[in-house]
């Protein structure tokens, strides 16, 4: 009877501790998995924040890669038109070697003929001292012997006389060709070595944007590889959480209706849900242009000039110095401030000369600003204000460009900077 009693007893104690104990449990069970849903919560918050702010960064990444791709492109084929303008003036340049050693042939021609005549003066002069220096030709006339005589020598006297004036004109002519020979000699050579300057010019400008292009595009692509681990990374973690966030709704559903999750259990063991992650989806928007400093003083109409052949000027024209030629750096600043009524020089080497020159703390739009490339001062623009400047590049044409933030015209800039006015 104790023994029975006692059974009971125990019974009903751990009866009354598991009802007890199990609504603590129950209870401490729930406020975990209720803590621990809203820290999972967070968790795939703050991931999905870093996923959109990673495919934001490849996104500009790809424009920006793009873009390169484009100007890069551009570039080659600029080359590529270089490469014919040098061959060509390659054999332009042999044409005018040898046109030049004709013309020095010409010139040891002419300078042995007028020796030739020379001495045939002297000869005579030395002949006619050698008689006297008194014969006249009347002498010559009276001392013939018959008629016949006197008209032959009439006739000898006369040729004489024709050949030494002709000997003396054919001599001032030859000097003059000399004269004309030189110039043109001196002029073919003027152009060659400004042709090669100017080829020159474009072949440093080509190859240093080229390498400087190329490098963003190397350092791009690492960013890439490297935002595109980081997102798989991301999306691996926030599929573990949405895994785990799962399980734990279906368990703290279970806490806290324990009788209907096992009905449910029961009924229901293999029917499992599934869990569907939604991606959210970025937008991307076109590249706003930059503000350019609007002009100020006489040089307004210069920039608005310059401003127009944006979009329509886009290859770069040696010599160039208006819209229906084509424009090189230096014709495309004397035309801009020509469309101002502002004559200015056509040429690098003249620009770097004309109007003040100032600091760049001072420059305003509209001033010059110089580049050494293949020289110093091999580059000519026009300022716009904030660093920004026009002109007509030998990649891309008439375009803007920047003299702090592209890593080539910063390091071409030696801080040249000219007023016009």
């Amino acid at each position: 009877m104790k023994k029975s009693l006692l059974t009971l007893t125990t019974v009903a104690v751990v009866g009354l501790s598991s009802a007890v104990f199990g609504d603590v449990a129950h209870a401490e069970n729930v406020t975990d998995l209720e803590e621990k849903q809203t820290d999972i919560e967070q968790k795939r918050e703050d991931i999905k924040k870093d996923l959109s702010k990673a495919d934001a960064e490849i996104a500009d990444i790809l424009i920006d890669l793009e873009e390169l791709k484009s100007e890069i492109k551009e570039l080659e084929e600029a080359q590529e038109k270089n490469n014919l303008v040098l061959d060509e003036t390659e054999d332009t340049i042999k044409e005018h070697e040898d046109e030049i050693t004709e013309l020095e042939e010409e010139i040891d021609e002419l300078e042995a003929s007028i020796e030739k005549r020379d001495n045939i003066l002297k000869d005579r002069i030395s002949s006619y001292q050698q008689n006297g220096g008194n014969i006249s030709f009347i002498d010559v006339l009276f001392g013939s012997d018959d008629f016949g005589d006197f008209i032959s020598r009439i006739s000898a006297v006369t040729k004489i006389t024709t050949s030494d004036q002709q000997l003396m004109e054919d001599l001032e002519e030859d000097k003059d060709k000399v004269i004309v020979v030189q110039d043109e000699v001196e002029e073919k050579l003027s152009e060659q070595e400004e042709l090669k300057e100017d080829l020159q010019e474009m072949v440093a400008v080509i190859e240093g944007q080229k390498e400087t292009k190329e490098e963003n595009e190397k350092s791009l692509k690492k960013q890439e590889k490297k935002l595109t681990k980081t997102v798989a990374k991301l999306e691996t973690e926030d599929s573990d959480l949405s895994s785990l966030e799962a399980q734990v709704s279906r368990e703290l559903s279970e806490a806290r209706n324990p009788v209907v999750a096992s009905s449910n259990n029961e009924g229901s063991s293999n029917n499992e849900g599934s869990s569907n992650n939604g991606g959210d989806t970025s937008t991307l928007s076109e590249e706003q242009p930059k503000n350019v400093p609007a002009a100020s003083g006489g040089s307004s109409n210069a920039i608005d000039a310059a401003h127009s052949q944006l979009g329509i000027q886009n290859t770069y024209v040696w010599g160039g110095k208006s819209p229906s030629t084509g424009f090189d750096c230096s014709g495309f600043v004397s035309w801009a401030y020509g469309e101002s009524g502002q004559s200015i020089p056509s040429t690098t080497s003249d620009l770097s000369g004309v109007g003040t020159k100032i600091p760049l703390s001072e420059a305003q739009p509209g001033d010059l600003v110089f580049f050494d490339t293949y020289k110093a001062d091999g580059h000519v623009a026009i300022y716009l204000g904030n660093g920004n400047f026009i002109g007509s590049q030998s990649s891309t044409g008439v375009g803007i460009s920047n003299l702090q933030t592209n890593s080539y015209w910063s390091g071409a800039f030696k801080g040249h900077v000219r007023r016009v006015n």
